[in-house]
Formats: structure tokens, sequence, C-alpha cells
């Protein structure tokens, strides 16, 4: 009976530390489970982890993101909603251009092997090379010029 006493407390202080015992969500999940299944959520989409791929690299503009997926200004923000609310990416505004970059949260070691283990399976795929192509000549385009393409179309 003690060394299933020493074993069950072991296991307490092993779950304290990694914060799995406090805060419990509304579905009896742990706070750290209900971030994790945040993060999934936010990855389960083939167009935010081409977003994260995308972010990997450096800050971008919204404009730039846009063009990269070429998709409704309206869809990409609601992707970078999703994103946002699972921590994954932050966003800042400067005059009139608004910013997105991996998360300091996501730049961490813990979260960013998550990221280092998505990027060793896509990395290669046509679509991730694709876009790398895309995004180098995108970041090249004038920002104005870009922008005006992409929310002025006639």
């Amino acid at each position: 009976m003690p060394e299933q006493n020493r074993e069950l407390k072991n296991r307490v202080r092993e779950i304290r530390s990694h914060g799995s015992v406090r805060g419990q969500g509304r579905n009896g999940l742990a706070l750290l489970g209900r971030e994790v299944m945040d993060v999934l959520k936010a990855l389960a989409d083939e167009n935010r982890v081409r977003l994260l791929f995308a972010l990997k690299g450096g800050e971008l503009c919204v404009c730039q993101l846009i063009a990269l997926l070429d998709l409704a200004p309206s869809t990409v923000s609601k992707h970078l909603t999703i994103l946002r609310s699972a921590r994954l990416v932050e966003s800042r505004k400067d005059g009139r251009w608004m910013y997105y970059r991996l998360s300091k949260e996501f730049r961490a070691p813990s979260a960013g092997r998550i990221l280092a283990l998505l990027c060793k399976d896509t990395t290669k795929t046509p679509r991730m090379i694709e876009d790398r192509k895309k995004l180098k000549r995108i970041c090249g385009e004038d920002m104005e010029k870009l922008c005006r393409r992409i929310f002025c179309k006639s």
C-alpha cells in the first residue's frame, strides 16, 4: 500500500507540474488539454498549415497571405482568426498594413516541435514547393500595388 501511495503522489506531482490539474474546462478537459485541442483543430485545415509555413519565414502582410492562398480576403481572415485563437500567430497593425507572424509561444521549443514535425512530412509536397516559389515572387512585389490588386478588383 505505501508503494501505491508513493506512485500516486508522484503522478499527481507530474500532472501538476504540467498544468493538467488546474483550470478544468466545460468539457472536463484541463486547460492544457483545451489548448492542445485548439492547436490541433487549427492545424486540421490545409490552408491554415500553408499560412503557418509561409509565416515560418518571418512576418508577412495580410495582402501577401491572401495572394499566396488565392482565396477571398474574408476566408483568409477567418483562417487567421482561428490561428490567432489557437495562439499560433500574432498580428500587429502598422498604418494601413496588417502584419502576421508566428506567435512567441509557437516559436517556443515545445510548440516548435509541432511545426518541425509538420515540416518534416509536408515541406517536400508539390503544394508547399509551389507555395515557396509563389511567396518569393509575392515578396518581391511592391506592397502598394499588391494590396491594390487584391482589394480593388473590378
